[in-house]
């Protein structure tokens, strides 16, 4: 008994969560790795936990025993974030972690971690090492370390971890196992010890795909009281689309720091996306990288310090040596550095911006390469910048990202790919992900189960067609209002001659407005297509005088598109002439 279903089917069948709970203390008592938790809940509270469901065999997670990472507050039992001196026992459960709760699923422990959560594996806690599932010699990954060696090895079916540079991601790829890191702000961070508090989200640890998409559309939620929530459709898992566009790195982009094995396993993996209907596009990593760079090198550790500010500056000798060299590195930095550091940020993000108009989302190795614990304790700043190669520029860029067991290694492991997309494409890259679980082949984690059948899956519904004319263009101020909802440029077109573009009176930012008219001109326009449950919410953020209505393009095509009232350009200026927004303001400058 390993998945979800697994759990799920004999609960039910039973009428009672008990056994599922008594397996999985049986399995934490077999495994025996005493630095695996932090804190392990009591059994005997686990099983009233589960008696107190008796009757409600209907909730979504009836009955599943879960891990939680112990930077993340769980009522009753202590977080510690793998620091003894900084421990304190909540009250009430993270966010996240009740709304788990409420679905019928049941905490069995507080896991083990890089302290602090600053590390990509897992080899800085004075509560031990935890054992890798897979090979006991490799590092287990971080700094959710516990958390992925508990799915891995097949304790409990899913277990929650954090994601600030790579940390859901890593010890996913280290296990053999499934690491979903949603889109900033889709899950709320109250209840959670921040890292990086702008950077950090709560991400799922599974043996599949599909459990890992069953357990986030639980947790997430809006949550009013959280600075950093977001209102963003989840979407729906659906079959692949036809033509989806995979980008893959260059040559010169990919580097494995001398594992032949993974190098070898990814151009395989490269190679077999196209028999699941892919069409490969290689594209230049190195902007994401220069972002990547940007996360340790730059202020953003000032971000951990405050995060621990009054711990470091009184006992800071209580931190694990390594956790507290690189967070006092935060002191060399000043105010001007950080907002120097945000401005090249931004230009940095403005640069990647073409790659999305050329691809639907990305594929990259998960990481370059697997290290032993002796390797990381010999170079552990090093190597542990190695392994957030392909990982670190992710949340900085507020992407999405999954990472799925694809192929087998030539040395027995398995290997991992991460699939990236703009924010809010979580559920795009879980059809694309599962379907790369499944061509692998491999066992789940280090269960030796094989992966169920796959669900066949509704078809990719299409999507709605939108022409925007002004400041949604892409590189325009407002253009996220389509790339958060899942919205993807599709062609650049004219309208008919039919039109004539004001520029709208008013203050603020300067907008356009299209009005159809006698005696017209052909006025340049961009075509988005908009997942459809998705409009609503899109068209909520259209200010009058503006409105969807259908326009008359050259390609034949009437898609729903930007119009402004007739009253509204009495006055304003017509800047027809210039045949487009962005040749009008061109010409101001």
């Amino acid at each position: 008994m390993a998945t979800l279903a697994d759990y799920l089917s004999q609960a039910r069948a039973s009428g009672s969560a008990e056994a599922g709970v008594r397996a999985a203390y049986e399995r934490i008592r077999a495994w025996n790795d005493p630095a695996l938790f932090i804190t392990l809940r009591p059994e005997e509270e686990a099983l009233a936990a589960a008696r107190a469901l008796a009757g409600k065999t209907d909730l979504p997670l009836f009955g599943v025993p879960f891990v939680v990472k112990d930077n993340i507050d769980v009522a009753g039992l202590p977080t510690t974030a793998a620091c003894p001196d900084f421990a304190y026992t909540p009250t009430v459960s993270a966010f996240a972690v009740a709304r788990l709760e409420a679905a019928g699923a049941i905490v069995v422990g507080k896991s083990n971690l890089d302290q602090f959560a600053t590390g990509l594996v897992g080899v800085r806690s004075p509560y031990g090492v935890p054992r890798n599932s897979l090979r006991a010699d490799l590092v287990p990954g971080g700094s959710s370390s516990g958390s992925a060696t508990s799915v891995g090895t097949g304790l409990v079916p899913f277990a929650l971890g954090t994601d600030t540079a790579g940390s859901g991601r890593v010890p996913a790829a280290l296990n053999g196992i499934v690491g979903l890191k949603p889109t900033l702000g889709t899950v709320s961070g109250m209840g959670m010890v921040p890292a990086c508090r702008t950077l950090d989200t709560i991400s799922v640890f599974a043996l599949t795909a599909d459990d890992a998409w069953t357990v986030y559309s639980v947790m997430a939620g809006y949550d009013a009281a959280d600075a950093y929530a977001r209102r963003l459709p989840l979407g729906t898992p659906t079959s692949v689309p036809p033509g989806l566009r995979v980008g893959v790195p260059m040559r010169h982009s990919r580097e494995f720091f001398g594992d032949a094995a993974a190098e070898a396993a990814f151009a395989a993996d490269c190679a077999a996306l196209t028999g699941l209907g892919a069409t490969l596009v290689e594209i230049d990593l190195d902007p994401f990288f220069a972002v990547a760079r940007l996360l340790y090198e730059g202020p953003w550790v000032a971000e951990r310090y405050a995060a621990i500010r009054a711990l470091i500056e009184t006992t800071p000798e209580v931190l694990h040596p390594v956790t507290r060299g690189i967070i006092e590195n935060a002191r060399k930095f000043d105010a001007p550095q950080v907002f120097e550091a945000l401005y090249k940020l931004a230009a940095l993000k403005r640069a990647t911006l073409p790659v999305w108009d050329t691809i639907d989302l990305m594929m990259v190795p998960t990481m370059p390469r697997p290290y032993t614990v002796a390797q990381v304790q010999a170079d552990p700043v090093r190597l542990n910048s190695n392994l957030g190669t392909y990982t670190n520029f992710v949340n900085l860029l507020d992407l999405s990202a999954l990472a799925v067991p694809s192929s087998l290694r030539g040395d027995g492991l398995p290997a991992s790919v991460t699939l990236i997309g703009p924010a809010g494409g979580d559920a795009g890259l879980l059809s694309l992900g599962r379907l790369i679980q499944a061509r692998s082949g491999l066992p789940l984690g280090a269960t030796g189960q094989a992966l169920p059948p796959l669900a066949v899956l509704p078809p990719a519904a299409a999507g709605i067609e939108v022409a925007v004319v002004g400041a949604h263009l892409s590189g325009m101020p407002l253009n996220h209002q389509l790339t958060d909802l899942g919205g993807k440029l599709l062609r650049a077109v004219t309208t008919t001659p039919d039109y004539r573009l004001f520029r709208l009176p008013g203050d603020g930012p300067a907008k356009p407005g299209l009005l159809r008219a006698v005696g017209g001109v052909a006025v340049a326009v961009e075509v988005w297509s908009l997942p459809s449950e998705a409009l609503g919410a899109f068209a909520a953020q259209i200010p009058a005088p503006l409105g969807l209505g259908r326009l008359k393009l050259a390609d034949g095509t009437a898609p729903l598109g930007f119009l402004v009232e007739a009253v509204a350009v009495e006055g304003a200026d017509d800047i027809s002439r210039f045949g487009g927004w962005r040749a009008y303001l061109a010409s101001l400058t």
